[in-house]
């Protein structure tokens, strides 16, 4: 596993997510991960609902709009998934 730092500029002021660290198989993973993925249940069809505005926004709208960094080898104690998330409260 690999940890990487994604971050958005597409939803910016209160309420939004500016980036994440998190551990994920690969970059594209990385950048599929929302973070709303962190408030529902690990299953397909609820991480597609983060992506289409059921959770609210406050993120990219689409993972192409997420930029993504690699910053180096996970502990392989480290499950996958966000390890951190800066949220913007208003």
């Amino acid at each position: 596993m690999k940890l990487y730092h994604t971050s958005q500029s597409v939803e910016r002021g209160y309420d939004t997510y500016s980036d994440m660290v998190v551990c994920a198989k690969s970059e594209e993973a990385a950048r599929n991960i929302h973070p709303a993925h962190a408030w529902v249940r690990n299953d397909e069809e609820e991480r597609q609902a983060c992506w289409n505005g059921s959770y609210g926004s406050g993120w990219a709208h689409r993972p192409d709009q997420v930029t993504v960094v690699y910053l180096g080898e996970a502990d392989e104690s480290v499950e996958e998934g966000i390890i951190c998330v800066s949220f913007h409260a208003g």
